[in-house]
């Protein structure tokens, strides 16, 4: 597992050797008016789009060092070609096989150091929204419950932004675990109404099981507190 590492963390710190103003996150090529301009699919694109595919596959079947590996290699290639957008999406794919494999500090990096700037600099809202909350659950799993707090409510705020109501439950529900990590769970209660509301004044019912699940939980430690 050591050397899988090494092996991700020298595939992101090449993209930090081409930068000029940057140690993680190269320069960029912009067109007129700051867009960049993709005309056609390229080698490294299509590279790109391989190594995304089999890793998806990998991860599938549990072969989360190699997944790693391939996560890394499809972002290296997006970046290349210049295809900002699905280097960010391959991005969130290797914080995510991080998190799977316990390695949190890593995982936190991945975003904090290179997602998030992938996404600011090319004005990619979604992005950085998905970038909070991924980072709200990373920091969730490694007890850092104060960041994971302030991660899942910026996430939330760009959601409302966005009009993203499906994004913004989402937040909710990560800050009521949060809570319900705290022990805090009459607040957490209060908050699975105020999500229930949200969604049903908006209908969004895909989270109708859920809600009745946290509710059943939260009940449960309520009374075992008394």
């Amino acid at each position: 597992m050591y050397k899988v590492c090494l092996t991700v963390c020298s595939v992101l710190f090449c993209f930090g050797a081409m930068a000029q103003t940057n140690n993680f996150i190269p320069s960029v090529p912009m067109g007129a008016g700051g867009a960049i301009n993709i005309a056609v699919s390229t080698p490294d694109e299509a590279d790109g789009d391989a190594y995304f595919a089999e890793a998806e596959k990998t991860q599938k079947r549990g072969e989360l060092n190699q997944a790693l590996t391939l996560f890394g290699k499809a972002a290296f290639e997006y970046n290349s070609a210049g295809q900002y957008t699905s280097y960010g999406t391959a991005l969130l794919k290797l914080s995510n096989v991080h998190l799977l494999l316990s390695h949190y500090n890593e995982a936190a990096q991945v975003i904090l150091n290179v997602a998030l700037k992938n996404y600011s600099r090319i004005g990619h809202r979604g992005g950085q929204m998905d970038s909070y909350y991924q980072l709200g659950k990373v920091y969730y799993a490694s007890n850092k419950l104060t960041e994971s707090l302030w991660f899942y409510t910026q996430q939330g705020i760009i959601a409302r932004q966005l009009r993203n109501n499906p994004a913004y439950i989402d937040s909710m529900m990560g800050i009521i675990q949060v809570k319900i990590k705290k022990k805090e769970y009459n607040l957490a209660l209060k908050d699975v109404s105020k999500a229930e509301l949200f969604a049903r004044t908006n209908k969004v019912s895909q989270y109708n099981t859920q809600f009745k699940n946290t509710r059943s939980l939260l009940k449960e430690k309520v009374n075992a507190k008394k």
